[in-house]
C-alpha cells in the first residue's frame, strides 16, 4: 500500500475492502518573522516614533539624534529609515500572496481566488478613500500619496502575477521599473524638460496636475509613481514563493540577502544619474528600498523562522497581525486625544516627562486595544 494514501473503510460490510484517497494538502506554514517585520514597521507609526521624539526631547545626545533624523521622510533626495517603511509594506504584501494563495487553494478555483482578490482590492482602496476622506475632512476618492491605494494597485496586478512562473514575475517587475525610468528621464511636460527631478517640476507631478487637477503640497508623485510601488509588490511575490519552496532555511537568507544588498548597490549606484527620490519613487529610490526593506525583513526571518526565538517578536506580532486595523485606529477613533484628557493632569505634574508619559500612555493603550482583538481573533482584513 501506498504510505502517502489515507485508507478508509466504505462501510461495515465491505467484507474488509478499503477505498484510498490522497492526504489532503498541508497548509502553508504561517511566517512568524512576516508579521513581526509587519508590526516591527507599524510600531513606529502608531507611536514609536513619538515616544522616540519624547525620549530626545529629554536626552539630546548623538544616538537620540540619529535615530530622530532617521524618523522623518527625506526633504526630497536621500534615504532615511522612515522613507523605508512604505516599500516594505509593499514587499509585505507580495509576500503573503503565494501563502495566502496556497491556503485558498484548498478550497477555492483559481478563478474565485482572483475573484476575491479584486474583491479585496477594492475594499483596500475604498479604506484608503476613508482614511483620507477623514483626515482631510472632505470626500476623497482618489489619493495615490496614501498607502493603501498604491498597495490596492500593486496587490491586485501581483495576485494575477501569482500563477505565473517567477521568470515572468521577475520580467515583469523589472520591466515596469524599467519602463517607469524611460518615462521620467525621456518624456518631457509642459514647460519642463525630460530627466527633471526637481521638487514641482517634474513630469510625475504634471500628470497629477492633469489627471487629478491638484498635486500634492510637499511634492509626493501620485498617478505615475504607483507604477513602481507595483514592482516592490512583485518582488515580495517572488520572495514569498522562495520561502514556500523545498531549499533549505540557509539557502533561502542567502538569495534574500544577495537580493536586498543588490537592491542597495544597484540603487546607489544609479544615484549620480538618477537621483534617489521617494517622493517620485524613482528607479533608484525603488531599489535601494526594496533592498534595505529584504535586508530588515531577514533579520526576522533568521531570528525568529530559523532560529525559532519567537518570544520577544510577540508584541510586534500583535500589531502585525491587525495592520489595517492599526493604521486606520488613529485616523477613525481619536485615541491620542481621547488619552490625553486623562493624562494631561499627570502630565503637567511630570514636567518634562509629561511628554514621554503621554507618549508611552497613548502607545500603550493602541497596543493593548490590539491585543484584545488578537485574544479574540478579531483581525480586520480587506
Amino acid at each position: 500500500m501506498n504510505p502517502a494514501a489515507v485508507a478508509t473503510k466504505e462501510a461495515p460490510e465491505a467484507e474488509g475492502r478499503v477505498r484510498l484517497e490522497p492526504p489532503a494538502p498541508e497548509r502553508a506554514p504561517r511566517l512568524v518573522s512576516l508579521d513581526a517585520f509587519r508590526g516591527f514597521t507599524m510600531f513606529w507609526i502608531v507611536g514609536g516614533k513619538n515616544l522616540l521624539g519624547a525620549l530626545q526631547q529629554l536626552n539630546q545626545n548623538a544616538l537620540l539624534g540619529f535615530l530622530t533624523y532617521q524618523l522623518d521622510h527625506s526633504l526630497w533626495e536621500g534615504l532615511r529609515f522612515y522613507d523605508v517603511i512604505w516599500p516594505s509594506f509593499m514587499l509585505m504584501v507580495g509576500m503573503s500572496i503565494p501563502f495566502s494563495f496556497a491556503k485558498r487553494s484548498l478550497s477555492q478555483t483559481r478563478r474565485q481566488i482572483l475573484t476575491s482578490a479584486a474583491g479585496r482590492a477594492a475594499i483596500l482602496f475604498l479604506l484608503g478613500s476613508l482614511r483620507t476622506s477623514v483626515s482631510s475632512g472632505a470626500p476623497t476618492l482618489i489619493e495615490l500619496s496614501s498607502a493603501l491605494q498604491p498597495i490596492a494597485v500593486a496587490y491586485l496586478v501581483a495576485s494575477f502575477l501569482a500563477g505565473s512562473s517567477a521568470r515572468t514575475q521577475a520580467a515583469a517587475g523589472a520591466g515596469l521599473l524599467a519602463g517607469y525610468a524611460a518615462l521620467l528621464a525621456f518624456v518631457p511636460a509642459p514647460g519642463i524638460p525630460a530627466g527633471a527631478y526637481v521638487k514641482d517640476a517634474n513630469v510625475v507631478t504634471a500628470v497629477d496636475l492633469a489627471v487629478l487637477g491638484r498635486a500634492h503640497e510637499e511634492g509626493w508623485g501620485t498617478v505615475l509613481s504607483t507604477i513602481p510601488t507595483i514592482s516592490t509588490t512583485i518582488l515580495g511575490l517572488l520572495v514569498g514563493g522562495l520561502l514556500m519552496s523545498d531549499r533549505s532555511a540557509r539557502a533561502k537568507a542567502r538569495i534574500i540577502a544577495i537580493t536586498g544588498l543588490g537592491g542597495l548597490a544597484l540603487g546607489f549606484g544609479l544615484s549620480p544619474f538618477l537621483p534617489v527620490v521617494m517622493k517620485l519613487w524613482t528607479a533608484s529610490y525603488g531599489l535601494a528600498s526594496a533592498g534595505w526593506a529584504c535586508l530588515l525583513f531577514l533579520c526576522f526571518y533568521w531570528i525568529t523562522d530559523v532560529q525559532g526565538r519567537r518570544r520577544w517578536a510577540f508584541p510586534f506580532v500583535v500589531i502585525g497581525m491587525n495592520a489595517i486595523a492599526a493604521y486606520l485606529g488613529p485616523t477613525l477613533i481619536p485615541i491620542r486625544r481621547i488619552a490625553g484628557i486623562f493624562t494631561k493632569g499627570a502630565a503637567a505634574e511630570l514636567g518634562s516627562f509629561g511628554t514621554l508619559f503621554t507618549a508611552v500612555t497613548v502607545l500603550v493603550a493602541e497596543w493593548l486595544i490590539l491585543y484584545w482583538m488578537y485574544r479574540r481573533k478579531i483581525f480586520l482584513k480587506a
